[in-house]
């Protein structure tokens, strides 16, 4: 197995394009210094996690009027971040903040004000734009919008600067291999069960543009173009007859589409298997699920072994309120491909945040980046919960710099204080995530589910 240091010192030239030339934050040290994402000693993970967190605190309150209006009305200021027992008193904005967001013009708007950057100058072209033409004029300014949707069709919207979006490619990168190290080899081939993040600006297609860089070759199941308007209509939602009739054009395209990708997957899996190469399929589980019951269906079985790897990316209805286990996913992953059960694993993270929360290979516990990264349980009236309880998740994020990453989440976890299984330091989530009764289910995978299977 390699050693955490070699193995830093073996992706970070092929992660060149998202490490700063000068590193000097504590927020830049608690992602690029440190030799493990996972397996820091707990007292030096809790040193980077206060400097950068306090450090992100204190820029947010300087910079962000809105936020800065929110802590006065709590009567919170950095200097009273003396030690992480403090993170408790930083103020938190809810999820749904971020969907709360007017239309044309007045998004451009919205977007600047939730920014705690200075910001370029953004030529908005038209008297109404959409939210994509919005989205494009920041792209030209070099401001990355990021988007998730849930079942109502409302988005989440969060802008990020080009430092925000390169330190969260490179800890997406850092934390998904530092699980995966053992599998770990850039000549591979990878199939990205997502939308191609150079296509579009949805989140689960964004966040995977480091995969190009991490293996020799990748192929996309989703390779078109997918603006708000083609989301929020394959979510189901439509504002007048025209949109209802493009919705019928849709779920006929999407059908196709949908037979094409599973046999577009199936044929290059035979070509892997041929010339023997290490595969890895990373996204969307219900994707992989798909090809797995055609292949059954079809008595198919492979032998790709310590060959192949699967990173999921968190979602796990397949239909309806049909919810996979993510046990059994292994144990059939296992069962077609010849994948062990320690280079399945599964991750979760959400737009709102640059926090990768991945499983081990041992037991398959969500590991949390606590260098940068700080965890909270908590309950109804909002007070932090014991280990081992259930409660809402919430997280200080030091990474998001052009936003205020300290977000209320709408998910239910459980948290342990250490691995049960695994000789990791430091907390980890139960394996599985949902979400809270009476939340919109949203998810790394829903959004795709509904394009391919309802749209």
């Amino acid at each position: 197995m390699l050693k955490i240091q070699n193995y830093k010192d073996k992706i970070n030239p092929l992660l060149g394009n998202y490490i700063p030339s000068s590193i000097s934050t504590p927020a830049e040290k608690a992602l690029y210094d440190v030799d493990s994402m996972f397996g820091l000693p707990e007292k030096e993970a809790n040193e980077y996690r206060f400097k950068a967190i306090k450090y992100a605190f204190k820029h947010h309150y300087e910079n962000n009027r809105f936020y800065r209006n929110i802590c006065k009305e709590k009567g919170i200021t950095p200097d009273d971040i003396k030690s992480i027992e403090d993170f408790n008193k930083i103020p938190l904005i809810p999820h749904t903040f971020f969907k709360d967001y007017p239309y044309g013009r007045d998004f451009a708007v919205w977007l600047a004000n939730l920014m705690s950057i200075e910001i370029p100058k953004i030529v908005i072209k038209g008297k109404n734009p959409s939210f994509d033409d919005v989205i494009d004029a920041f792209q030209q300014a070099g401001i990355t919008v990021c988007y998730s949707s849930g079942t109502t069709g409302k988005f989440t919207f969060i802008p990020r600067d080009e430092k925000t979006y390169k330190m969260g490619q490179y800890a997406i990168a850092r934390c998904s291999l530092e699980m995966l190290h053992h599998w770990y080899d850039h000549d591979s081939s990878a199939y990205l069960l997502f939308p191609n993040p150079k296509k579009t600006n949805i989140y689960v297609g964004k966040v995977t543009n480091v995969l190009f860089d991490l293996v020799r070759d990748v192929r996309v199941a989703i390779d078109r173009k997918i603006t708000t308007d083609l989301l929020r209509i394959s979510m189901g939602v439509t504002f007048n007859f025209k949109e209802k009739m493009m919705s019928k054009l849709v779920k006929a395209a999407n059908r196709k589409m949908n037979e094409e990708m599973i046999n577009n997957i199936i044929n290059w899996v035979e070509r892997m298997d041929r010339k023997r190469e290490r595969i890895l399929f990373t996204g969307a589980p219900f994707i992989l699920d798909m090809v797995m019951d055609r292949l059954i269906e079809e008595g198919k079985t492979y032998d790709f072994g310590e060959r192949g790897g699967v990173l999921t990316g968190g979602g796990w209805k397949t239909h309806e309120e049909k919810r996979m286990p993510v046990e059994g996913f292994r144990k059939k992953v296992e069962k077609v491909f010849g994948i062990p059960p320690e280079n399945c694993l599964d991750l979760y993270a959400m737009v709102e945040a640059n926090g990768f929360m991945v499983h081990c290979p041992e037991g398959h516990y969500l590991h949390i980046p606590t260098t940068y990264f700080h965890p909270m349980v908590l309950d109804e009236d909002g007070e932090q919960v014991s280990y081992e309880e259930k409660g809402r998740f919430a997280f200080l994020d030091s990474l998001a710099m052009s936003y205020p990453g300290f977000i209320l989440t709408g998910d239910e976890v459980k948290i342990h204080e250490r691995c049960p299984i695994c000789e990791r330091e430091g907390p980890v989530l139960e394996p599985e995530v949902k979400r809270i009764k009476g939340e919109e289910i949203r998810g790394c995978a829903e959004e795709m589910r509904r394009i391919i299977l309802e749209g």
